[in-house]
């Protein structure tokens, strides 16, 4: 599957994120770049089978990047 323009995984990104509202396991939903041009990028908090491969025909990349938590200031 090649990659989509920028304008079409924007809009990708979009529908992805009104179809993936509250969903809990979500913890971010972008653009990616990839060598042929640009997919959906979704992370989330733990493995989920039930993200789409493709949205609006637009390639859709997952990462597991674990809980988003609050970094607290060191000085």
């Amino acid at each position: 599957m090649s990659g989509a323009s920028l304008e079409q995984a924007r809009a990708a990104r979009e529908a992805a994120k009104a179809a993936l509202a509250g969903r809990p396991e979500v913890t971010g939903i972008g653009v990616a770049r990839l060598d042929d041009g640009y997919a959906v990028k979704v992370n989330l908090r733990e493995a989920s089978d039930a993200i789409p491969e493709e949205i609006l025909g637009v390639p859709v990349r997952v990462e597991v990047v674990g809980a988003i938590r609050k970094r607290t200031r060191q000085d």
